[in-house]
């Protein structure tokens, strides 16, 4: 009961917070989204200093917790741009992830029979051209699973802006849990909004899946 009446109690400030995480997620992913086709792209291609650079920067990034990562941008990056939290936040949660979509692009491309792009070249049509309408089309339906599945972990993994004055749920159920003494109540309730909110992310995501699935079913017939 005790529960109940602190969830009522702190929803209209735990609902705030909830938006300021689902923008920071939404922001994050979309920029991470472009950082890993592009390092998609420059894994796969012919050109060493490109495959260098690509495979560099994944190393780097997988090899090196988040909130290093989120701490070295914001007090090491900020000290020359200026940035505020929400979007030192955003572009650490951006670096981080488009290092793991970037190895899910690369799969999915390479997935795609190799026939498909010689016969376009052989067609005349320029290597971009053929990999924007041929090859990324199919490659990413075939990688919506695993890309939803990260999509998540970035949702999830967005608590961590929390340590860099950001006020998304985790942040709030600490100070919450600290002006009460009621540490268990206010993670509970911050873990019912992230449940929430990645039940929500994976009917998204699978409504998409099955849209693609019955484009891709529909251009065989």
């Amino acid at each position: 009961m005790e529960f109940l009446q602190a969830l009522i109690n702190s929803f209209p400030i735990f609902i705030k917070a909830a938006v300021v995480t689902v923008e920071l997620t939404a922001t994050a992913l979309v920029i991470g989204t472009i950082i890993g086709l592009v390092i998609a792209l420059c894994k796969i291609s012919s050109r060493k200093f490109l495959n260098v650079i690509a495979n560099g920067y994944i190393t780097i990034i997988r090899g090196t917790p988040l909130i290093v990562q989120i701490f070295w941008i914001y007090y090491g990056l900020t000290s020359i741009v200026v940035l505020d939290g929400f979007w030192a936040a955003s572009i650490a949660l951006a670096v981080h992830n488009g290092a793991y979509i970037a190895e899910i692009f690369r799969g999915g491309i390479q997935s795609i029979d190799r026939g498909q792009m010689e016969a376009a070249r052989s067609l005349g049509m320029p290597y971009s051209l053929a990999m924007r309408r041929i090859i990324l089309p199919q490659a990413f339906r075939r990688i919506m699973p695993p890309l939803g599945n990260q999509f998540i972990i970035g949702l999830k993994d967005s608590s961590l802006a929390a340590f860099v004055t950001m006020e998304e749920l985790f942040n709030i159920s600490m100070r919450m849990a600290a002006s009460t003494f009621k540490d268990i109540q206010f993670y509970s309730i911050a873990g019912l909004y992230y449940l929430l909110l990645v039940i929500i992310f994976t009917f998204l995501v699978n409504k998409l899946e099955n849209k693609l699935s019955e484009g891709s079913s529909g251009v065989g017939r």
